[in-house]
Formats: structure tokens, sequence, C-alpha cells
């Protein structure tokens, strides 16, 4: 849902960038954008990205690790201007909390072609478990476990209903809420012991490359369809958007693709500084600069596009 802001901030700001033809600068609190980080490896990827594009521009990302609960309380209480990681389906329920409180606004879709539901190795996948009606079948093999992400996840608690309503007769069974280098450590633990597991699983993310993973069937009712099909969009709070309308100009434009945050989380996996691997990326696409940074500026008026260029040949 996209929400129109017609706030007396929101006109005056329209009827600057008319009378000077260009856009309209922000005020000075404007020049630090305060985000989030839930510990998942994509959004750290895509908020770095954000912070060298935006360093450039003259603005500050004030990212805190916070889980997805935590973060929506924290925009709804005005402490978090805006979120590169709004999962959809998964996360509607803060969205809607949000929405009712008026608090949230929609500023576009960085990222399609995204799935997240239940998955396996190949190895437990061969045991014949390839859909979510295949598991109880094999509970004890599967030690009645499914490994989930960290606690308060959307995802986790999908599974916690699963089980507590007894769907595919999983009534019994239990989430291990984890991060999700700690999940991700146990499966390949379990897989290379040669005991099955089941886990969450999503793309984009280099464990795709990582696990030869099957993506279990017949989670619709919980995950969506397309094996929980997803696109993750940029949010802001309304306020913010009003009063700083350059900055979520400069926030909002940044869209990826699966393939891009597959080869950005690949370093990070490994160790490397965020910030150093995003620079490198984008030192090596600059194509991908110009639709970002189309019509946007630096904090000084200045061609946005040309500053971060010039950044990424320092």
């Amino acid at each position: 849902m996209i929400k129109t802001v017609s706030s007396p901030l929101a006109l005056a700001a329209l009827l600057a960038s008319v009378a000077t033809g260009a856009a309209a600068q922000d005020a000075a609190e404007c020049g630090t954008i305060r985000t989030f980080d839930p510990g998942w490896t994509d959004i750290t990827a895509t908020n770095a990205v954000a912070t060298v594009v935006l360093d450039a521009l003259g603005y500050d990302l004030d990212i805190k690790t916070l889980a997805v609960p935590v973060g929506y309380e924290a925009m709804k209480g005005d402490q978090i201007d805006a979120f590169l990681g709004n999962w959809m389906p998964a996360q509607q329920a803060f969205i809607d909390d949000l929405t009712k409180a008026e608090k949230v606004q929609v500023l576009g879709t960085n990222l399609t072609g995204a799935k997240f539901t239940l998955a396996v190795p190949k190895a437990t996948a061969d045991l014949g478990i390839r859909s979510f009606a295949d598991l109880q079948a094999h509970a004890e093999e599967l030690d009645r476990t499914i490994y989930g992400i960290e606690p308060g996840a959307p995802a986790n608690q999908n599974i916690q209903r699963m089980i507590d309503a007894g769907d595919f007769g999983l009534k019994d069974w239990k989430v291990v809420e984890s991060s999700e280098q700690g999940m991700l450590a146990q499966v390949q633990r379990a897989d290379r012991a040669g005991d099955p597991v089941v886990f969450l699983a999503w793309a984009p993310h280099p464990m795709n490359t990582q696990i030869d993973i099957t993506y279990l069937e017949g989670g619709d009712a919980y995950f969506g369809p397309d094996f929980g099909g997803a696109e993750v969009r940029t949010i802001a709070r309304p306020d913010w958007v009003a009063q700083c309308p350059s900055a979520a100009k400069a926030f909002g434009q940044l869209v990826f693709d699966v393939e891009m945050e597959n080869e950005l989380m690949g370093p990070l996996l490994e160790g490397d500084d965020p910030q150093d691997a995003a620079r490198e990326w984008l030192a090596a696409h600059p194509e991908r600069l110009a639709p970002w940074l189309d019509g946007v500026t630096t904090v000084d008026g200045e061609p946005g596009l040309a500053a971060v260029q010039a950044a990424l040949e320092d």
C-alpha cells in the first residue's frame, strides 16, 4: 500500500521544488538517516551499498542492529527513518500495524524474485522429503525439529502457527531459533554428518550455492505461492519523507536483484568488511548507478551521480 502524504511539510517541499526548478534541499537534521539490520546477510549487503552511495552524497547512514519486531516498533516510535528489508508478504502483520498508526510509506520495491520457505539439503530430499506433507513420515530422523532464524522473526512465527494448528501432522514438533549464521552452521554440520535436517531457506543468499538445496512444496498457506515467492520493499516514516524529500528520494531509488545480492553476500560470509565489498562491487558495475541517482543531488545540491562516481574513483 502506497500512502500519499499531504502534510504541510510535504506541500512546502513540493512548492519549493517547483519554484526553483530543482530538487528541494533537506534540512540539516536530514543528514543522518536512521535504519536497522536484523542481522541478515542480505540486508547487511544492501545497507552497505546504501552506505557507500549515501556517504558520497553527504549523508550518514546510522544502522542499528535490531530484531525485526523491535525495528518496526522503533519506526513506529519515530526512532527509525527508513528500512530496506520489508520482506512481503512475510512481514504483512508489521506493515498492517504501522499503517494503522500512520507510520509507514512505501518508497518502492527494491528486490523481486526472492523466495523464503522451508527447505532441506539434497541428501535429506533423497529420503523422499520434498514437501511439507512428507515431514511427519520422517519425524524421528528429523528429530521433530525445524531450524529457524532469530527470535521474533515472522517466518518462525509462521512455523509455530503451523505446529500449533497441527498442520501436516507436526503437532509435537519444535522450532529452534538462532541467528542466520548459527542456523546455517547447524544445517551444514548435519548435512556433513549425513543427518537429515529441515530449515528456513531463502534467496537471494549464497547458501543456494554452498548447499544443494531442495525447497519444499506445499507451504503456500504459511509462506505464499512459488516457494514463498516474495518481494522486498523500501519503507519509511511519512513524517521523515515529508521533512527529508531529497534523502528519501536517494534512499528509495536503490534497487537490487538476486544475482547482485548473491555476489555481494559471498564476501561478507567470508569475513570481508561490508562497505569494502560494496565499494568493490559498485566500482566493477558503474552502470548500476545512473538509474539509482536519476534526479538525486548531494546534500549541497550538486549532481549526485558525479559525486558518487568521484567517490568510487578515490
